[in-house]
C-alpha cells in the first residue's frame, strides 16, 4: 500500500501523547465526564466537525447509574477545572459527544467509538508511577484512568484530524462517538437506543491494552461476557444494641448473608458464569442495630441465557435473606452488557492493513473474557444492516487494568490511529493509506 496522506508522525505522536496526559490529569468518572466531553468538543469544532449532543445521542429513558447529585457536583469541578460554558450549555447534563464530518458526496456511512470515562479508584501515590513522576497524574482523588480511556480518547482525536485534513479525498459520511459511561456498561443501551447509529454501514471500536504486548493487534477478540450490574438497597429498623436489640431490624445482617449466599451461587455446565460483590456500605454506630445497608455487584455470563441464570438467583437471594431478617430490599440495576460477535469481513480488513499500520504482529483471535459496553452497539449497527467490529491494540502494561498503577505505552497510539484512518479509507474503496 501507498501513501496518498503526508503528515508528520513525530508531530502527530507528540500531540496524542499531550492529549492523552491532559484527560488523565483531570479523570472524570461514569456520566461526570464534563470536562472531558468540553475539551474534546472544542478540539473536534475547530476541525469542523458538526456535534451532536444529549438526546441526539443518548435516549433518556435507557440511561443506567447515572446519580444526579454526583452529576452537579462534576458540572461545577469542570467548570472550576475551564471547561466551556457555552458546550456545557449545550451537553444538557449528559456527558459525550458525537461528531460528523460529512463530505457532501455519495459513500457509506461510518463509524467509530471512542470511550473516555475514568475508573473510580485511587492512582498510585508511589514517585515511581510515571504519571505522578511526569506531573500528569489524577487530580481527582478516587478517580484515575486506570482503564485507558485517556488513550482512546486521545486516539479518536488523532483519527479525527486526520480524516478532516482528508476530507477532500473522502467520501460520504463519517461519525465518531466519544462515548460516556463505559465503566459500569451504563451508556451503551441508551446510546444504541437514541437511533444515532442506525444508518451505520461499518462500525469500528477498539481497546488498548487488554493484557496483548506493544506491537500487536488482536482482530477478533472472543467470549465477551455479558453482565448485569446492581446495587441492593436493604432497608430496616434502628435499635440500642445492648438496652433492646430485639426490637431492632438488622440490614447489615441481610446484606451479609446475601453476600455469602451469591458467592455460593453454583456455576453454570454450559458456560463461563461470574459473580462479584465489589462494595458494601453499612450502619451509623458500634451500638446500634443497622438500619441501612447498601451492596454493588455484577454478574457475568457466557451468554444472555448464562447471565440471566446469575441475576434471577441475586434476585431470588436477596428477596430471601430480607425476608429472613426481617428487613426490605430494593433491587436497583446499574449497567447491563451483551455479548458482541465480529462481522468476518471487518475481521478479514483489519488483518490486511495491521502490518501496513505499525503492528508487529497480527492475531486472528485471542480470549477477551470480560464485558464491552460497546456490545450493545455492535448489536444496533449490526440488525439495522451494517457490519461491526472491536479490537484489540496491544500495549504493554505497568499492572493491571482497573489498578492504580496502571499506565500505558504510550507508543502504541499512533498504530492505533492509522489502524483506524486506514479501515475507514479501505472501506471508502480508496487505493492507498497511510504508512
Amino acid at each position: 500500500m501507498q501513501s496518498n496522506i503526508s503528515f508528520d508522525e513525530n508531530v502527530l505522536a507528540q500531540r496524542l501523547m499531550n492529549h492523552r496526559r491532559e484527560f488523565h490529569r483531570y479523570p472524570e468518572a461514569a456520566w461526570r465526564e464534563f470536562f472531558t466531553t468540553s475539551r474534546i468538543a472544542s478540539h473536534l469544532q475547530v476541525m469542523g466537525y458538526s456535534l451532536c449532543f444529549d438526546d441526539e445521542i443518548i435516549h433518556r429513558d435507557s440511561v443506567m447509574g447515572r446519580d444526579a447529585n454526583l452529576v452537579a457536583k462534576a458540572q461545577e469541578r469542570a467548570i472550576s477545572w475551564g471547561a466551556d460554558l457555552q458546550l456545557l450549555a449545550q451537553m444538557n447534563g449528559m456527558t459525550g459527544v458525537g461528531a460528523v464530518l460529512d463530505t457532501g458526496r455519495p459513500g457509506p456511512v461510518i463509524a467509530l467509538r471512542f470511550d473516555i470515562d475514568a475508573v473510580e479508584v485511587m492512582e498510585s501515590q508511589d514517585d515511581s508511577h510515571r504519571p505522578r513522576f511526569l506531573g500528569f497524574d489524577s487530580l481527582a482523588p478516587g478517580v484515575a484512568h486506570a482503564c485507558g480511556h485517556d488513550a482512546h480518547a486521545a486516539i479518536g482525536l488523532g483519527v479525527a484530524e486526520l480524516l478532516a485534513s482528508e476530507k477532500s479525498n473522502l467520501n460520504g459520511k463519517i461519525k465518531l462517538l466519544f462515548q460516556p459511561a463505559e465503566e459500569g456498561c451504563r451508556a451503551g443501551k441508551a446510546i444504541a437506543e437514541s437511533g444515532w447509529l442506525d444508518d451505520v454501514d461499518y462500525f469500528f471500536a477498539a481497546h488498548i491494552g487488554m493484557n496483548v504486548p506493544s506491537g500487536t493487534l488482536v482482530c477478533n477478540p472472543q467470549h465477551f461476557l455479558c453482565s448485569s450490574k446492581f446495587d441492593l438497597h436493604f432497608s430496616g429498623k434502628p435499635a440500642h444494641a445492648g438496652i433492646e436489640p430485639n426490637a431492632g431490624q438488622n440490614a447489615l445482617a441481610a446484606a451479609c448473608t446475601a453476600v455469602t449466599q451469591m458467592l455460593a451461587i453454583p456455576r453454570h455446565r454450559d458456560g463461563m458464569t461470574r459473580i462479584n460483590v465489589g462494595q458494601m456500605h453499612a450502619g451509623d454506630g458500634r451500638n446500634v442495630i443497622p438500619a441501612s445497608a447498601v451492596l454493588m455487584g455484577e454478574t457475568r455470563g457466557e451468554n444472555r441465557e448464562l447471565n440471566s441464570f446469575m441475576y434471577q438467583h441475586v434476585e431470588q437471594i436477596a428477596q430471601a435473606a430480607a425476608m429472613m431478617h426481617g428487613v426490605s430490599v430494593d433491587i436497583c440495576p446499574q449497567g447491563e452488557a451483551i455479548g458482541l460477535t465480529n462481522d468476518p469481513e471487518l475481521v478479514t480488513l483489519l488483518e490486511s492493513i495491521g502490518e501496513v499500520s505499525g503492528f508487529t504482529q497480527v492475531l486472528r483471535e485471542k480470549d477477551f473474557g470480560a464485558s464491552e459496553d460497546a456490545g450493545y452497539l455492535v448489536d444496533r449497527v449490526q440488525t439495522c444492516g451494517g457490519k461491526a467490529i472491536y479490537c484489540l491494540v496491544g500495549s504493554d502494561l505497568t499492572a493491571g487494568h482497573h489498578n492504580g498503577d496502571f499506565d500505558i505505552d504510550e507508543s502504541r497510539m499512533l498504530s492505533a490511529v492509522k489502524l483506524l484512518f486506514n479501515a475507514v479509507k479501505a472501506k471508502q474503496q480508496q487505493p492507498s493509506s497511510i504508512e
